[in-house]
């Protein structure tokens, strides 16, 4: 019987990491959320119009890669598909020559590559309001680790392109971690979820495992990047890209089980 945790306000809650299968395609540790209502969006009015209403909104239990997909982790479903590699952003030749940085979390992927990543591992992005739960629990906090500004030990943040000293390994600021022990959900690289975007949507969403618009013209990134101010980095902030879009600071992660995403 699996064993799930409930978040709190006050204290950052112990991982429920699920057990990989015996033939598991990507053995990353996932968290288990736990299904239930949380707060989403902006409780400021005033604030990006795109973030409010906030609502309870409630979704089905889920795990999520604990952490971001690694180059690493990428070039194995690139060696074992034959699918196209991203661009190596940190010099001359394909990325898989690079050297040291293989625990740095995958850029330069489209929405369609890091869904074509998570289908193979037998995973799907996340919705965009399991992203959210995901990152900042029950309690409304303003960042994953609570509603203290950020600081290096806590994010990846409001930086400069320097190669490959930009990104930090996966899991390296544990200060950030979210309530359920998820690791850069603030900064580092941004991050693609399932979910069309539309500015109005929480006006409109269902308040049950909402799934997006059902259709749109760009998708949402969620989590802020190395480049990214303070404001870009809130659990709240909703950034979007096209289909195409392929950038030094937007990765991903994938999730399992919870209601079908489109």
């Amino acid at each position: 019987m699996s064993l799930f945790v409930t978040a709190t306000c006050a204290v950052a809650l112990t991982p429920v990491l699920a057990a990989p299968t015996l033939k598991e395609l990507d053995p990353v540790p996932m968290v288990t959320v736990p299904g239930g209502p949380f707060l989403m969006g902006s409780e400021n009015p005033k604030g990006r119009a795109d973030e409010w209403p906030q609502r309870s909104v409630h979704v089905d239990t889920f795990a999520i890669d604990q952490v971001e997909v690694t180059n690493e982790r990428y070039m194995a479903f690139v060696a074992t598909t034959g699918h196209r590699s991203p661009p190596n952003p940190y010099g001359t030749g394909v990325l898989v020559s690079a050297k040291g940085i293989e625990q740095l979390p995958v850029v330069q992927v489209t929405w369609y590559d890091a869904k074509a990543y998570c289908a193979w591992a037998k995973k799907r992005l996340p919705t965009e309001a399991e992203w959210e739960k995901a990152a900042r629990g029950t309690d409304g906090r303003m960042f994953p680790w609570g509603n203290e500004h950020p600081s290096p030990i806590r994010a990846n943040f409001d930086r400069e392109w320097v190669d490959d000293k930009t990104l930090h390994p996966i899991g390296s600021l544990s200060g950030g971690d979210s309530p359920y022990g998820i690791k850069d959900m603030s900064g580092n690289a941004r991050e693609w979820v399932q979910d069309w975007y539309d500015p109005d949507y929480y006006a409109n969403a269902p308040d049950k495992n909402p799934q997006g618009p059902d259709k749109g013209i760009v998708r949402v990134i969620r989590g802020g990047s190395w480049h990214s101010p303070e404001s870009d980095i809130t659990a709240t902030a909703r950034g979007r890209g096209g289909f195409a879009l392929q950038t030094h600071g937007t990765g991903f992660r994938c999730v399992r089980g919870g209601e079908t995403a489109k």
